[in-house]
């Protein structure tokens, strides 16, 4: 993600933390109150500190398919989510994330299930537990007005009512907010997406697109991610849009400029610019990992970011202000589909992981695109950072703070400026390699490279990461 706005303040951490304490000390006990036959409930919270009341224990989700229909009329939503998952515990009920709308039935395979809300929880009950290994299938009706999930802290993300449309979007808040999800980056999986809207309205979401169809004034527009995903990367864009469609290297290139927008202008030029953009990218950090590019330029001034939304980022209008053009923010997004969508976060406060990486990924691209050197970018930065703020674990208020990804890509050039260019890409293109479509910490990510490097690195990083003070130059 890069935003263009103010880094949001003001912290709830104390006490979210104060009420959380109690409730993680039951999950990682497995003290979640006990059922007969020694079927117990999933646990109601992830157990990370930077989305308090998000995500959910006692199974793992490998798909999702979503058929919604959205009438921008009467900002309407009616949705049916059927969530392919595996039950990691022997579960007696389970939990899933869905923010404002109302369930109209669940079912677990043919079986109706008991469900209730409670506050953004769908708990659902199974007619029988389900015993650990089990594959199950819950279907989902739903329908209602979506609405932003509002944070203090991160500001409003989720689904918002457009002029010509919606824009389901929003890191960490987004997907809970049009299906239900277990909504934490932990627990990844396909999807399958269609979305039916009145004709002549584009309907963009992940991956690949499949065929439209359509009857009495709707339209259907089909959607396939078949690489495990993070929840917060899903998103669905609905409006006038110049869509272009076409392949690179192989693989469906889909972009989308709002109409309103200039139709040769900066954004138009930036997006267009996205195959070349990521050949030099995968030049660095090995192949492309999924089977589709492209990119959306949304019109609406509340989107004051860009987010890696995997497959097709979405970029807000900001970036392209005065219809200049911006590759750069184009080369952050495309970087992250590298690190953050398919190597993603195990848990927020390694998020650096994800911008330093994306940020270091900008100087690279400049660069290469005739700019500054990364040797410079790195200089400047340097001179430029307060030191007292740390990259890894920046405290929930900070997430999307200068130390995550201008400290977080400082951290990055000292490891290349350390063990050589030769070594340093090679750490980059095993990390990419063996962690594809899986989840890493900061620690994995040490101890690769320092397996693949034959050195000691921990304690550079850790100088680079979460010292106090300037780190000594390489």
């Amino acid at each position: 993600m890069v935003r263009t706005g103010r880094t949001p303040t003001g912290s709830r951490l104390a006490a979210t933390a104060a009420a959380l304490a109690c409730a993680v000390v039951l999950i990682a006990s497995g003290c979640t109150g006990a059922d007969t036959d020694g079927f117990r409930p999933g646990a109601a919270d992830a157990g990370d500190l930077y989305v308090p009341g998000r995500g959910n224990g006692g199974y793992d989700v490998t798909h999702y398919g979503l058929d919604v229909r959205y009438d921008p009329t009467s900002d309407r939503l009616t949705g049916r989510a059927v969530i392919t998952a595996t039950a990691t515990q022997d579960l007696s009920r389970f939990n899933l994330d869905l923010h404002g709308l109302a369930v109209g039935s669940v079912s677990i395979g043919d079986a109706r299930a008991e469900h209730r809300r409670d506050g953004d929880e769908l708990v659902v009950t199974p007619r029988d537990g389900l015993p650990r290994g089990r594959q199950f299938t819950a279907t989902v009706d739903y329908a209602g007005v979506p609405a932003p999930a509002v944070d203090g802290e991160l500001g409003a993300g989720g689904f918002l009512h457009t002029a010509d449309g919606a824009v389901a979007l929003g890191q960490p808040d987004s997907a809970a907010t049009w299906f239900p999800v277990n909504d934490h980056p932990s627990d990844k999986a396909s999807y399958d997406i269609a979305v039916t809207v009145p004709e002549g309205l584009s309907a963009l979401s992940n991956g690949v697109p499949g065929p439209q169809s359509s009857a009495d004034g709707w339209t259907t527009w089909r959607w396939s991610e078949r690489a495990p995903m993070a929840s917060y990367l899903s998103t669905l864009v609905i409006g006038n849009y110049r869509v272009v469609s076409g392949t690179h290297a192989g693989r469906p290139m889909v972009t989308a400029v709002a109409t309103s927008l200039p139709a040769n202008g900066g954004a138009a030029s930036s997006v267009a610019r996205t195959g070349e953009i990521v050949d030099f990218l995968a030049s660095r950090f090995g192949p492309y990992p999924f089977d589709s590019y492209g990119g959306i330029v949304v019109a609406d001034d509340r989107i004051g970011y860009a987010l890696e939304t995997q497959s097709r980022p979405v970029y807000g209008p900001a970036f392209f202000l005065g219809d200049r053009p911006n590759p750069g923010v184009v080369a952050h997004e495309l970087a992250h589909q590298w690190f953050g969508d398919s190597v993603s976060l195990s848990r927020w406060g390694d998020i650096w992981l994800n911008e330093g990486f994306a940020s270091y990924a900008e100087w690279l691209w400049e660069e290469h695109d005739g700019g500054r050197s990364a040797q410079r970018n790195f200089e400047l930065q340097y001179a430029a950072t307060d030191w007292t703020q740390p990259s890894v674990e920046p405290g929930r208020e900070r997430m999307f703070g200068t130390a995550v990804y201008k400290r977080g890509a400082l951290t990055v050039h000292a490891l290349r400026r350390t063990v050589g260019d030769d070594m340093f890409f090679r750490i980059l293109r095993t990390w990419t390699a063996e962690r594809a479509a899986g989840n890493a910490t900061t620690s994995d990510f040490v101890a690769l490279a320092e397996r693949v490097s034959s050195r000691q690195l921990r304690p550079l990083l850790d100088a680079w990461l979460v010292g106090g003070s300037a780190p000594t130059l390489p």
